[in-house]
C-alpha cells in the first residue's frame, strides 16, 4: 500500500485548475464545506482560499491516516501544500522539536527526553489523540500457530533472549523444532516502544538480533517470505496484507483474542491496544493553513477516513474533548511526558483535565 518511506502528496495548482476550467468553458465552483459539521466544537470549515505549506512527519503507523487526511484536505484547499513523511515516532519528534515540522505523528505519547528536547528547541506542543490501534502479531501463511501468550512473546523478545532463543520449540515445547526469525520496527518507532513496554515491561528494550525496519511494508514482505518469521506492526498494515499473513491471537490472561474493529472498540484486545496522536506546534497552530488542517483531522465528520485506512476513530464524546483541547491551545501531554503507558484510558486522562 505505502511503498515509499517519505511521500510528497501531489498538489493541483489552483492557477492551472482555473485556466483549465476556463479553457473548457466550465465554472470555478466553490469546493464546499469540508472542515466541520455545524456545531462541532473546535471545527470550522476549511476555507478554499487558504495558501501555504504544512509540514508533517513521524510515525509510519499514523502515516496512512495523515496521508488520507492530507489528500482530502487538499482537494478543497488546493492552495495548501501538505507534505507527509514517515521517519518513525522518535525520528519525527527529533525534527519537530528541532523546529523542522509543524505536526508530528506519534504512535505513543511523548517521552521525557523528547519533552526536554522540545524545551531546548523552545517548541510548545498541543497533544491530540486521534485514533485507536491494536498492534498485530503476524506469522507466515505456512505457520499454524494461532495464539500466543504474552509470556511467550516476552520469551521471544526480552533482552536476555538474544543469541539464546533461536527456535520456536524453545518458546513452547509444543511449537515446531524450527528456526525462529523475528521482524519488527526499529528503535525510533513508537510501535516498538509500546510493544516492548507491553510485552517485556521495559520500554525501548528488547533483543537486538532481529530484522528491524521503520518501513512496515518491509516487515510485511519479510514475514510473508519467511516460513519461520514472526513480526508485529499496526493493525492497518495487517488489514491491507491479510492475504499474505496469518494473524496471531494474543492471550493477555483472558483467553486468545485477535485485534479487530470490535475487540479494539470494546477494549478486550489487551495489552496491545493503544491510542495514536498528532502533536501540533503551538506557534504553527496560529497559521490559518495549519489550524484548518488540524481541525479537519479532528472533525468527527471526517472520521470515516480513519476507518477507511484500518484504524478506529475516537468516540464522538472523546473527540469533542480533543477539539476543546485544541481550541483552548492546551500545551503539554495528558500522559505527563512519561511515554508509553499500558492500561490507562484516554477518557480518564482527558476528563481529568477538566
Amino acid at each position: 500500500m505505502l511503498s515509499q518511506k517519505t511521500r510528497l502528496i501531489s498538489l493541483v495548482s489552483l492557477t492551472a485548475l482555473v485556466l483549465g476550467l476556463a479553457a473548457c468553458g466550465g465554472e470555478n465552483k466553490p469546493s464546499g464545506d469540508v472542515g466541520g459539521s455545524p456545531g462541532a466544537e473546535g471545527s470550522k470549515p476549511a476555507a478554499g482560499g487558504l495558501s501555504g505549506e504544512v509540514k508533517v512527519d513521524g510515525s509510519s503507523t499514523v502515516f496512512p491516516i495523515a496521508e488520507a487526511m492530507a489528500e482530502e484536505f487538499q482537494k478543497a484547499n488546493s492552495g495548501v501544500r501538505v507534505t507527509v513523511g514517515s521517519s518513525g515516532t522518535g525520528g519525527g519528534f527529533k525534527k519537530f522539536c528541532g523546529g523542522e515540522t509543524d505536526i508530528s505523528n506519534a504512535s505513543r505519547p511523548i517521552k521525557p527526553e523528547e519533552v526536554e528536547l522540545c524545551k531546548k528547541g523552545k517548541v510548545e506542543y498541543i497533544e491530540l489523540p486521534i485514533s485507536f490501534d491494536g498492534l498485530s502479531v503476524v506469522v507466515n501463511k505456512e505457520n499454524k500457530i494461532e495464539c500466543l501468550k504474552v509470556d511467550e512473546l516476552k520469551k521471544m523478545w526480552e533482552t536476555s533472549a538474544q543469541g539464546k532463543i533461536k527456535k520456536w520449540n524453545q518458546v513452547n515445547p509444543k511449537f515446531p523444532d524450527q528456526d525462529l526469525t523475528l521482524y519488527g520496527p526499529g528503535t525510533d518507532s513508537g510501535t516498538y516502544d509500546f510493544f516492548t513496554k507491553a510485552v517485556t515491561g521495559e520500554e525501548g528494550k528488547s533483543r537486538g538480533d532481529y530484522t528491524a525496519s521503520e518501513d512496515d511494508n518491509t516487515l510485511v514482505k519479510g514475514v510473508s517470505s519467511d516460513k519461520n518469521g514472526l513480526g508485529f506492526f499496526g493493525f492497518a498494515y495487517y488489514e491491507n496484507n491479510k492475504d499474505k499473513l496469518n494473524l496471531v491471537a494474543i492471550d493477555g490472561g483472558k483467553g486468545c483474542i485477535k485485534p479487530s474493529i470490535e475487540t479494539l472498540n470494546d477494549g478486550t484486545y489487551q495489552p496491545l491496544s493503544r491510542p495514536e496522536f498528532i502533536y501540533v506546534k503551538k506557534e504553527a497552530a496560529s497559521r490559518p493553513e495549519v489550524k484548518a488542517f488540524v481541525e479537519f483531522q479532528i472533525n468527527t465528520a471526517n472520521k470515516k477516513l480513519i476507518s477507511e485506512v484500518g484504524y478506529i476513530p475516537l468516540p464522538d464524546e472523546l473527540m469533542t474533548e480533543v477539539q476543546k483541547r485544541f481550541k483552548e491551545g492546551k500545551v503539554g501531554s495528558i500522559f505527563e511526558g512519561k511515554g508509553s503507558q499500558v492500561g490507562v484510558t484516554l477518557k480518564d486522562l482527558l476528563t481529568k483535565e477538566k
